[in-house]
């Protein structure tokens, strides 16, 4: 394999999941020289940045927490739903940090995640056979030959929105909207109301004790800016490289080619083959990047991948994310976790404990247990305990949103409450108050890891 690399070179290589049935080619070669010449929607620095602060999750320094939509859609673009994702984010980080004891890197699926690869290429419904829905920047979910035709100008609409996104997601990080006070109130709310919320009071307590002795020695927003404001990334999967190669510029300062569609950028389960194009491109740009790790991978190959993608071994730059399902996760991710040690590899380990944990119920509906959910994370954490493997982060498909997609839960949200709110375009995601749950479990084990640290110090 040769070491020449150019943001084109992907298109020698063979590309699964990439829509080739597109009516005219040149109509697309045209949309994607337009996004070319289109300002970049992150820049260099931030992509920079975000290494750095991964690198202290390789190294057990910080903890990572990236979640956000399973798909972006066009219907459901509206500031407060980007409001309420950004704020479940920072509700979650700031329980898990101060049970951690670690900051949280908080990156969004967000500003970017449209596309996504399907099982088949085509679905049947009464008769008709139709290609699948692919995500809004490539097709229509409506169920009609017009709209799943792949349409280029989707390309344009994504990126727009995508850009908007953005400047709304940076106004509420610097502008005051991420006070710390603001954010814990907010999270007394979801303890007051949740019917589990007695469980999670003494952490809740506990936080408020602290905020409350900061202000009485003058730590407080006004004296200390970083309490009023966070860093915040955003994430998708590269799938479409048309896209991703038009994103992709020289930074002026480094000379590195940066794709500039996202901070952080990942390789999906179904892409990740060593030969082919999604490999090829991402081993080029200098932003983080991530790779999904399944039940089926092979230690070899891993390695084979880790060093194709991240050869200067640089702490920060690749991030593994598991996705098992919680029957898999102490059996196949323990031999992983080993190898990447063996090599001395500086990964950052993190959890996706939601494609291996989808099943359909009776009723149709695509779900997943939130129980298999909690389970999965809980199994990460226990093998990456036993292998002397940091337990980076979790890697969650959530929504702000009050919807019925993901059952279980405090509610206790049944199979028949699936129809009441499903309104995913894609795959179930956990509602705000699931996602909240599921952090203040995840602190309670995180806090236990660290207790047992302290003890072992001492």
């Amino acid at each position: 394999m040769t070491d020449r690399w150019t943001p084109t070179t992907w298109r020698e290589k063979p590309a699964k999941h990439i829509p080739s049935d597109y009516p005219d080619a040149a109509d697309l070669a045209r949309v994607e020289g337009e996004l070319k010449a289109l300002p970049p929607l992150v820049f260099a620095g931030e992509a920079r940045r975000l290494t750095e602060l991964l690198g202290d999750v390789a190294a057990g320094k910080a903890f990572l927490l990236q979640g956000g939509d399973c798909a972006e859609s066009f219907k459901e673009f509206k500031a407060d739903n980007i409001r309420d994702t950004f704020r479940l984010i920072l509700q979650m980080a700031v329980v898990l940090t101060f049970a951690g004891g670690k900051p949280i890197v908080k990156v969004g699926r967000i500003a970017g995640q449209f596309a996504k690869p399907r099982s088949e290429p085509i679905e049947t419904i009464g008769g008709v056979t139709l290609p699948s829905y692919r995500g809004d920047i490539i097709n229509g979910m409506d169920f009609t030959e017009s709209e799943r035709v792949p349409d280029p100008q989707r390309l344009l609409k994504a990126y727009t929105q995508s850009a908007a996104t953005l400047n709304l997601l940076r106004a509420f990080a610097g502008g005051g909207y991420a006070d710390l006070h603001n954010i814990h109130r907010w999270s007394l709310d979801f303890v007051n109301k949740s019917p589990q919320g007695a469980r999670y009071r003494e952490l809740s307590d506990k936080i408020s004790e602290s905020l409350d002795f900061m202000a009485a020695i003058g730590v407080t927003p006004q004296s200390h800016p970083s309490m009023h404001q966070v860093e915040f990334f955003t994430s998708h999967e590269a799938l479409l490289l048309g896209l991703e190669e038009a994103m992709t510029r020289v930074d002026s300062t480094s000379g590195d080619w940066y794709d500039t569609s996202a901070h952080m950028l990942w390789i999906g389960e179904r892409t990740r083959q060593l030969d082919g194009a999604h490999v090829e491109f991402l081993r080029g740009v200098k932003n983080p990047i991530g790779m999904k790790v399944g039940p089926t991978l092979d230690p070899d190959d891993l390695l084979r991948l880790v060093e194709r993608l991240d050869p200067e071994n640089k702490a920060g730059r690749l991030t593994l994310i598991g996705r098992f399902g919680a029957d898999k996760v102490a059996e196949r991710l323990p031999r992983l976790m080993q190898a990447t040690k063996a090599a001395g590899r500086n990964v950052v380990w993190a959890i996706d404990p939601m494609h291996g944990n989808t099943r359909k119920a009776n009723s149709g509906y695509k779900t997943r247990p939130f129980k298999q959910i909690l389970a999965e994370v809980s199994g990460f954490i226990d093998v990456a305990r036993a292998e002397g493997v940091h337990p980076g982060g979790v890697h969650l498909e959530m929504t702000g949103q009050d919807v019925t997609e993901c059952i279980g839960g405090a509610r206790e949200l049944l199979e028949g409450d699936l129809g009441d709110r499903y309104h995913t375009h894609c795959d179930p995601r956990l509602n705000g108050e699931q996602a909240l749950e599921l952090a203040f479990l995840v602190a309670e084990k995180l806090k236990d890891l660290r207790d047992e640290d302290l003890r072992k110090a001492s």
